[in-house]
């Protein structure tokens, strides 16, 4: 019989400590290992990761190699490759609660309307975040919250799940790799080694509200996010903010929400309100006006 749950792990040279962690919260869960597997996808690590990890712990386990570099490329191979009817993806920085799979099979029956997931996800930090990147965390995929929501209204995005630990089902997971198929420009989401381009997990989570389901976040489900101290550079967190209002202001476009180009108004607006702010301030101010500018060029470009 078919597992009902395929978890999908997709790695591109991960840090060595970190994907053990993965690996070992896995291999404790309390879901019984028949009725999940693990799909390890290696996305053109230096490295095969079959050399170095081992999965004979789980009798239904499989590395897999994936040379198209990219996140959407893996997560399109886990796609292709899982046998379950829920599919987890789990990155190789994510450390699930050990009651996860468990939990995530239940919301899978108590909730047949909802077709994508998430939880709660904390992090862990090398390092102690220093007081001025504070505002800046939440780019680094961390969500606590007290109460369950779903909606199937694709913009509300207090439901809207995730990439760390997102649950779809199997019929929203196909339904997005056929519009990636018939639109390639989705293929352009996502993270390509070190391009942080991203939202091909928000546009994959809102395919469960193309297709007639809803989307949510429940607070039972939890997992850490481990953060490097180099994500906490400002070097970093500037081109990590720049390539996020890139990737949104695309993935609007790609959802029918065009953007316009800001009035001169706006723009004036714009100006006075970076010259209050502080050169730290005006630096990331900046980033989100290149993000915004690039995206519009590309779009313009065809």
């Amino acid at each position: 019989m078919k597992p009902p749950i395929s978890v999908i792990i997709c790695a591109h040279n991960p840090r060595r400590s970190y994907i053990d962690k993965v690996l070992t919260a896995l291999m404790s869960q309390t879901l019984p290992f028949e009725q999940w597997e693990l799909l390890l996808i290696d996305n053109a690590s230096e490295q095969k990761l079959s050399t170095k990890l081992d999965l004979s712990w789980h009798s239904n386990a499989r590395h897999i190699q994936e040379t198209q570099l990219g996140l959407t490329h893996a997560r399109l191979r886990g796609i292709r490759e899982a046998q379950g009817e829920i599919l987890v993806f789990v990155d190789d920085d994510n450390v699930l609660e050990l009651d996860y799979l468990e939990i995530t099979l239940q919301i899978s029956k108590s909730y047949p309307m909802v077709g994508s997931w998430g939880g709660q996800i904390k992090a862990v930090f090398e390092e102690e975040p220093p007081e001025w990147a504070k505002p800046y965390l939440p780019y680094l995929a961390i969500r606590e919250f007290n109460q369950d929501q779903w909606s199937n209204f694709s913009y509300m995005n207090e439901s809207t799940p995730c990439g760390a630990g997102l649950c779809v089902r199997k019929a929203v997971a196909e339904k997005y790799a056929e519009l990636i198929h018939s639109d390639p420009k989705r293929a352009g989401l996502g993270r390509k080694g070190k391009v942080l381009t991203s939202c091909e997990d928000s546009d994959l989570a809102l395919v469960a509200c193309d297709i007639g389901l809803g989307m949510g976040q429940f607070k039972a489900l939890k997992l850490t996010h481990l953060i490097p101290s180099s994500r906490l550079q400002e070097e970093y967190l500037i081109k990590l903010t720049e390539s996020m209002v890139f990737s949104k202001v695309i993935l609007d476009s790609l959802r029918g929400k065009y953007p316009q180009k800001p009035s001169w108004g706006t723009q004036i607006k714009q100006y006075y309100k970076r010259s209050r702010k502080s050169a730290m301030e005006r630096r990331f101010h900046d980033a989100v006006q290149r993000g915004y500018g690039l995206a519009l060029k590309t779009l313009s470009s065809g």
